[in-house]
């Protein structure tokens, strides 16, 4: 067992942990900095594992934020492999799987977010896939190779991203899903039937309104996926998208408060319950004012902000944290979304749905609070500056063509 001291650790290398280290050094931190990860990779970005890299067009070290050798560089030591299995806030003391204790100064939560996994019956069969890190998008590929249909579980950004991505490599894919349109419970029944249409029309066979009830296999591995219904969908490779639970086990062992949304509640400083301790990413909950209340985002560009945020806090500069959230989707090369603001409400719709371009607009008590675009990225710039400005434009104008956005 070695100790040994830091100034500041940081805990899980995804973007969230890798922002806030790069971010500690970009803003002149001169101590030592450790970031710890449990997966093989330096920090990376996930969006990538559903879309390009799935699909063969770009390999891992396109996807990180930095290589081993780049963070060398800039004199932080990353610890792959490696997880924190212990946390004392008021010592400052962490224990490591190779167990290693660590005295800090400053220390950084990032420990991302878990699967969602289905208790089913059949669910422990091979063949069967949850999407969250580079090894399990290799497997997909790889099982996807040897079978006739894919068979995707869930109507959210997973499914439909990898039904996208492996029915454009040339592979029949089936998605079935509690919800009766895909995207329904994000953006609601019309804007979800857009991108419905978009997989129908393109091939995938999308089963919704549905529940699962099994998952049947031969020789330990799966062979078909039956729902409540009776559906029987058959297929050797399954993905589940059944979205994610924040990983708050450090955090709760370690007495952190906890929020009403599953995650460590936070300041607006990004500071936990801990002085010192920060948390940032998935697993952080705190109280967003354009929101007007707590919120907790599982979106990569939240990361993104928040390690840069909790890296500024770190260093004592009283940050409070107010980006505006923003995050993009694609299935394939057939469509995409852009998203701004948190929050939903009465929906102005601005463009042509039947064309594939247009601006959906929320209005939540009359104040603009986000927009989800297609096809007309100008639109999402002047939806960030309102939700900014927490501007209540009337949804007449905001739905006219002939409005200018920049006078709104």
């Amino acid at each position: 067992m070695a100790e040994r001291s830091v100034d500041f650790l940081i805990v899980g290398a995804g973007v969230a942990g890798g922002y806030a280290a790069r971010t500690l050094r970009e803003e002149g931190a001169e101590g030592s900095v450790l970031l710890v990860g449990r997966e093989p990779d330096p920090p990376y970005f996930r969006p990538a594992l559903s879309k390009e890299y799935l699909a063969g067009e770009k390999g891992r070290a396109d996807e990180y934020v930095k290589s081993l050798d780049e963070w060398g560089e800039i004199d932080v030591e990353v610890l792959t492999r490696t997880s924190v299995m212990k946390l004392d806030p008021g010592e400052r003391r962490a224990t490591l799987s190779n167990r290693d204790e660590i005295t800090f100064g400053k220390a950084l939560l990032a420990t991302g977010a878990n699967v969602r996994r289905l208790h089913a019956a059949g669910g422990d069969l091979d063949g069967l896939h949850y999407l969250r890190a580079f090894r399990n998008a290799d497997e997909i590929l790889d099982d996807a190779g040897e079978t006739e249909r894919v068979v995707l579980v869930g109507g959210s950004f997973i499914a439909c991203e990898v039904a996208a991505t492996l029915t454009a490599l040339g592979h029949d894919c089936s998605i079935v899903m509690q919800e009766e349109i895909t995207f329904e419970r994000q953006f609601g029944p019309e804007i979800g039937r857009f991108f419905q249409d978009v997989l129908e029309e393109h091939g995938v066979d999308v089963n919704g309104g549905d529940d699962l009830e099994r998952f049947e296999g031969d020789g330990g591995r799966v062979t078909k996926v039956v729902t409540k219904r009776g559906l029987e969908l058959e297929g050797r490779c399954v993905v589940v998208g059944a979205g994610v639970l924040p990983d708050v086990h450090l955090a709760r062992a370690a007495g952190l408060e906890l929020g009403d949304r599953g995650g460590v509640r936070c300041s607006e400083l990004l500071e936990t319950s801990a002085p010192g301790v920060f948390a940032a990413g998935d697993i952080a909950e705190w109280s967003y004012g354009l929101a007007g209340g707590w919120s907790r985002m599982e979106h990569w560009d939240v990361a993104f902000n928040h390690g840069k945020t909790a890296a500024a806090n770190m260093l004592g500069k009283q940050k409070p944290h107010e980006e505006i959230p923003y995050f993009w989707s694609d299935l394939s090369d057939w469509t995409g979304l852009e998203y701004v603001g948190v929050g939903g409400g009465e929906r102005v719709i601005r463009g042509s749905l039947d064309e594939g371009r247009f601006t959906a607009f929320s209005l939540d008590d009359g104040r603009l609070v986000s927009a989800l675009s297609v096809g007309r990225s100008d639109d999402l710039q002047h939806a960030r500056r309102m939700i900014a400005e927490r501007a209540t434009p009337d949804p007449e104008a905001l739905a006219a063509e002939g409005t200018d956005l920049a006078e709104a």
